[in-house]
């Protein structure tokens, strides 16, 4: 382009969001934090600075030992029913529906004093499905996402999928036609498209042809996380422990804290009898002991954020330590790449599935795609990366930006429907 886009593309992620703007001679993502296109999609609200922080800042601040709440995952909550639902900030009722705004509107705003101009209009990367097998939920949970960005200030909002956004960002960079699996790989969701790409393609104010198929399932990141926990760090805690009858310790507690988006139910009056409770029956004293000093000290994001670490250091290296003083003096916990691969084997093999059915459903030979191009976080897992791969042995693996190609191409969507 000659001149800047009217418009911006906005990845609103599940672990990290990016806003992209075409412009001539620039970037294509804009910073939003630090100097950096990335911005976390965290949010800490800080009861002794009575202040919010979003980004890195929110995390900083939780993990320095403030006293408040910190809120990860938020696009997790579109679908869900806890999107009408609220809860408890600084003593306040705080609807989920204005977490969100609150997060989306501080996007905007970064992006408005990066660029140097406002932005009225958008288009937003949505997954394949926000919601498995429902049409109706699906559709409700985009609804809400385009209510939430007019809110915030967005005169006009579009979606377009967000491994076609990716797709549109490596298009830039072919000189031949391509026929490509996009392996779109979030915190949230993993989605895939086959699209025909070239530069002679990417001209055509019409792309439907060149779309062979979409498919998605509502597995990423957050989830590899909450099965690397809940197999080979809850038990250090009670979880699959044993009650003084015989039965099993009830499990709710644990999913929570191994949930991003749930950790903070796990420190209700309720929960915390509950735990009461089932400490007074338990054989598990030790491990226990370890999760009532979790939850009193609030420390569940904390020990998220160790598995989350433990999960990309796996993706390199063959082992990682974690450091678990705050549950227990000197407590050190190893875990091995073998372990990973058995806590995470059913998602792998759904993700699989998933991208098997969709080049079923396109009567596609597996011979006859040329790329597999991977972007998102979790993509980086080495077991999964290897799973879809086994799909397409003859296909070139390429690995695109991991946190940018999304919102890149998308600000390439943008600057196509609303111009300049």
């Amino acid at each position: 382009m000659d001149q800047p886009a009217r418009a911006c593309g906005v990845d609103f992620g599940t672990s990290n969001s990016t806003v992209g703007w075409l412009r001539p001679g620039a970037p294509a993502l804009l910073t939003l934090e630090d100097d950096k296109p990335t911005l976390p999609s965290a949010v800490f609200f800080n009861a002794d600075e009575d202040s919010t922080a979003y980004g890195r800042a929110a995390l900083a601040e939780y993990l320095e030992g403030y006293e408040g709440r910190l809120m990860r995952a938020l696009k997790s909550l579109l679908g869900s029913s806890l999107i009408d639902g609220q809860t408890e900030v600084h003593g306040r009722a705080l609807r989920f529906r204005d977490l969100l705004a609150s997060f989306i509107g501080e996007l905007k705003r970064r992006a408005e004093a990066s660029a140097g101009r406002t932005f009225d209009h958008a288009v937003f990367g949505r997954p394949v499905h926000f919601v498995d097998d429902d049409a109706t939920a699906d559709r409700r949970a985009e609804d809400t996402l385009a209510a939430i960005a007019r809110q915030v200030g967005f005169a006009e909002v579009s979606f377009q999928f967000e491994p076609i956004g990716a797709a549109l960002h490596y298009e830039r960079s072919l000189g031949t036609e391509e026929l490509v699996l996009v392996a779109d790989i979030g915190g949230g969701t993993a989605d895939f498209s086959l699209v025909r790409l070239s530069p002679q393609r990417a001209q055509r104010e019409e792309r439907a042809d060149d779309l062979l198929g979409h498919a998605g399932i509502h597995i990423g990141g957050t989830d590899f996380d909450r099965a690397l926990s809940l197999d080979c760090v809850m038990p250090l805690l009670g979880y699959r422990g044993r009650m003084k009858n015989g039965a099993e310790i009830p499990s709710s507690l644990f999913f929570q804290l191994a949930t991003w988006h749930t950790i903070n139910f796990a420190y209700s009056r309720q929960a915390w009898a509950d735990l009461q409770h089932i400490y007074r029956d338990a054989e598990a004293r030790t491990e226990l002991d370890r999760l009532c000093r979790l939850v009193s000290r609030r420390e569940g994001h904390w020990l998220a954020l160790q598995v989350e670490a433990a999960k990309i250091a796996l993706s390199t290296a063959p082992q990682a330590v974690l450091q678990l003083d705050r549950l227990a003096d000197g407590l050190r916990h190893s875990i091995g790449q073998d372990d990973f691969t058995r806590a995470t084997r059913s998602l792998v093999d759904q993700v699989g599935g998933c991208v098997a059915t969709l080049l079923d459903q396109a009567g596609l030979r597996r011979g006859q795609v040329d790329t597999l191009y991977f972007t998102g976080g979790a993509s980086g897992v080495p077991q999964l990366r290897a799973r879809i791969a086994a799909e397409l042995p003859q296909a070139r693996a390429v690995e695109g930006d991991l946190f940018g190609s999304i919102g890149a191409g998308l600000a390439v969507e943008a600057a196509r429907r609303y111009g300049a």
